[in-house]
């Protein structure tokens, strides 16, 4: 198949287009570097260095004789997208080009703006290039369980049955975003159900729990085709951050209770999961959700969990529980639907203590790259105006 990945030089893009590549799948990459630019401006990094996208993609055709194609450009660019759909012929499109953190977009006004307008404008472009030059392809789209929040009863797979007054109707599932980026998630979903609708497209809408791990089969080939680990407060994932935290003495930091409960999957889950909906695509104006994590757990357990592995690598850890600087629910009912994946194939690779203990030896071995200037939040969903760390 012919596979476009939109944000194909990120934490997740990256490991996709490795992982369809080594399929023999013909894969093509647009990237803004907006990631990058980044770290580049605020002193952030990756925990695991990262080679530039040129030298990732000529170390995977020196290591598998398979060429990966890119551009560099921005889905707001929609002559560039137009070019690319019009010269590629995509079979699918795996849009992964968005900003993708809570923190980033409650920074201040101009970081909620450019999340809203990356992120809404530019997979509006997605669904016009596809309508106008590629109507058969599949689109599919990563969003986020956030865009459910934490209901006080069952979460389903983006619809739900509801009989009211008498009468019945399957609607989409309310929505409780607690942020300016879950919103933005909230519109895409909206604008690509509509699209299903009116123009007779194709979609898969994978609402992704939280992403833990950084190494995949085809990441571990060699060294120059290692992916992100953010351990910061703005993009760091919470276990990426207590394993960054653990490794130098550093308290696991807990927002508020510790009682937030998500969704989690492993980062070969991930890849797993994209497959699985490229391999089985939804119909001709489908518009379909599949809920993607595999386990639940709240903050506290996983810090236990985390504790409990650096202990089996000699590292004392302790807890630290800080001011939540969110707006959310530290105590809560959570239990969301996960099915549709499973019964398409998906076989779990569960958070088990030697999975957590391979992530922390990672970090182990990159200790002396934590900066812990960029460990505590510094953004404030309270405040009219936050900072970044003094770094900025």
């Amino acid at each position: 198949m012919r596979i476009l990945i939109l944000g194909g030089d990120g934490y997740l893009g990256w490991p996709q287009a490795l992982y369809f590549s080594n399929k023999g799948h013909e894969v093509f990459v647009i990237d803004s570097l907006m990631r990058r630019d980044f770290d580049f401006e605020n002193k952030f990094d990756s925990l695991i260095p990262i080679e530039s996208l040129e030298t990732r993609t000529a170390a995977w055709k020196e290591k598998t004789g398979r060429e990966i194609k890119f551009v560099i450009g921005d889905t707001r660019d929609y002559p560039l997208l137009a070019k690319v759909m019009q010269d590629f012929k995509p079979d699918a499109v795996i849009h992964f080009a968005e900003q993708r953190t809570a923190p980033y977009s409650m920074i201040d006004r101009e970081h909620a703006v450019f999340t809203m307008d990356n992120n809404v404008i530019g997979t509006l472009n997605v669904l016009y290039a596809i309508k106008d030059f590629c109507p058969q392809c599949h689109l599919v789209k990563l969003g986020t369980m956030g865009e459910y929040g934490t209901p006080n009863i069952d979460i389903e797979e983006g619809f739900i049955d509801i009989e009211y007054k008498g009468r019945k109707d399957r609607l989409p599932y309310p929505k409780q975003p607690s942020s300016f980026y879950h919103l933005s998630k909230v519109h895409d979903s909206h604008n690509i159900m509509f699209a299903c609708k009116i123009w007779n497209l194709r979609a898969t809408d994978l609402n992704q729990g939280v992403v833990y791990g950084v190494e995949t089969d085809e990441t571990r080939m060699d060294p120059r085709l290692a992916t992100r680990f953010d351990y910061d407060q703005i993009y760091g994932t919470v276990l990426n951050r207590f394993c960054a935290e653990a490794v130098i003495g550093y308290p696991l930091t807990i927002y508020g209770q510790g009682g937030q409960t998500r969704g989690y999957i492993n980062i070969k889950d991930t890849v797993r999961c994209l497959e699985i909906a490229v391999m089985n695509p939804a119909a001709a104006g489908e518009y379909r959700v599949f809920n993607q994590f595999t386990e639940t757990f709240s903050v506290n357990q996983l810090a236990e969990i985390a504790q409990k592995c650096g202990q089996e690598l000699g590292i004392k850890v302790r807890i630290d529980h800080l001011d939540n600087p969110r707006v959310e629910l530290e105590g809560h009912y959570y239990k969301a639907a996960n099915t549709s994946l499973l019964k398409l194939g998906l076989q779990p690779h569960l958070l088990e203590d030697t999975v957590l203990v391979s992530i922390m030896k990672k970090a182990l071995e990159f200790a002396g790259r934590v900066d812990k200037k960029l460990l505590d939040p510094s953004v404030n969903w309270r405040r009219t105006k936050n900072s970044l760390p003094e770094n900025h």
